[in-house]
């Protein structure tokens, strides 16, 4: 039985640093700006998008790859460009009700 307990607590303490990860990435006010500007344009390039944030290619990228490495957003490269857009899947899912029934459990 202990055993168990354990197991479950280590799968349920691996499930919060993912989610502890994605939220983290989404707690800043460029990110969600970087993310709404998607929404509203899809499919954007590095070039196109830093004038829209006001920001350096660099400092703009830094941001990507945060939202990049968490799976919030997707890259496609064509040649030398690389286009960003929403993982509107994961967004999905980080929004869905799995989530919710860590905290609600009646609602499962």
């Amino acid at each position: 039985m202990k055993s168990e307990m354990t197991n479950q607590n280590q799968s349920t303490d691996e499930l919060f640093e993912h989610y502890e990860g994605k939220f983290k990435a989404i707690a800043d006010k460029k990110r969600l700006q970087i993310m709404n500007i998607l929404t509203q344009n899809g499919s954007m390039c590095v070039c196109d998008l830093a004038p829209l944030m006001e920001m350096s290619q660099s400092k703009l990228s830094y941001h990507l790859k945060i939202l990049l490495d968490v799976n919030i957003i997707k890259k496609e490269t064509k040649g030398t460009w690389s286009f960003y857009e929403l993982n509107q899947e994961e967004l999905n899912h980080l929004l869905s009700s799995e989530l919710c029934c860590l905290f609600k459990p009646t609602c499962c």
